[in-house]
């Protein structure tokens, strides 16, 4: 069926009130709607599935570590890395309690030192209010602790006194024994020179009478 401009013969075309679509928009909309997508399933990962009547989990005070990070045992050292090598031995530095690597130092420390690797270990981020009994405690504890390191300062000091003691008494013995054999083996012979010999040389006028 022809429409009506074209029985009339006119020229114009009939105007398209049909939606256009943006392509660039549409897939702009795309992207932001599979990331959101995306991002929903890594804060469910995250996030433990908990009944609505199942009790929180009460979780630990943050405190201070007991032990000391290790950051210089792989300095220097080469290693051979291929597709079937354990993530715990490839380079880098390696987080058991999080299953991950961490290729520098500065970033591994921002790691254990973070929120997520803190939530793996149990820990809240909260920290224990001091009491006036912690410090007391706290000051006693550094008193003698400083107490000890002055024992063993000077118990050192009082050892490089022995050495120093008795390595002078072995130079004493060694000199004395030197002494006891030249005694055993009696006074040295005088030679007497040549004096025209010593003469030639240079020597004819030392302890000379001759005149």
């Amino acid at each position: 069926m022809s429409s009506y401009h074209e029985s009339s013969g006119s020229g114009m075309i009939a105007a398209d009130h049909r939606r256009k679509w943006d392509r660039d928009e549409f897939e702009q909309k795309a992207r932001e709607r599979l990331l959101a997508e995306k991002e929903a399933e890594e804060r469910i990962k995250r996030k433990p599935l908990r009944f609505p009547d199942e009790p929180k989990v009460k979780r630990e005070l943050l405190k201070a570590r007991e032990y000391k990070v290790d950051l210089e045992s792989k300095v220097g050292r080469t290693v051979v890395i291929n597709k079937t090598t354990p993530s715990a031995e490839t380079g880098g530095y390696y987080c058991d309690v999080c299953d991950c690597v961490v290729k520098d130092s500065i970033n591994f420390l921002d790691h254990i030192n973070g929120k997520n690797h803190q939530r793996n270990m149990g820990m809240s981020m909260k920290i224990k209010r001091s009491t006036i009994d912690d410090v007391r405690q706290r000051f006693a504890f550094k008193r003698v602790e400083s107490e000890m390191k002055k024992k063993e300062y000077d118990l050192q000091e009082r050892l490089e006194e022995i050495k120093e003691e008795e390595a002078r008494m072995a130079d004493y013995k060694r000199a004395k024994r030197q002494e006891q054999r030249k005694r055993k083996r009696g006074p040295e012979p005088e030679v007497q020179e040549d004096e025209d010999v010593a003469a030639m040389m240079g020597f004819g006028g030392f302890g000379s009478t001759k005149k």
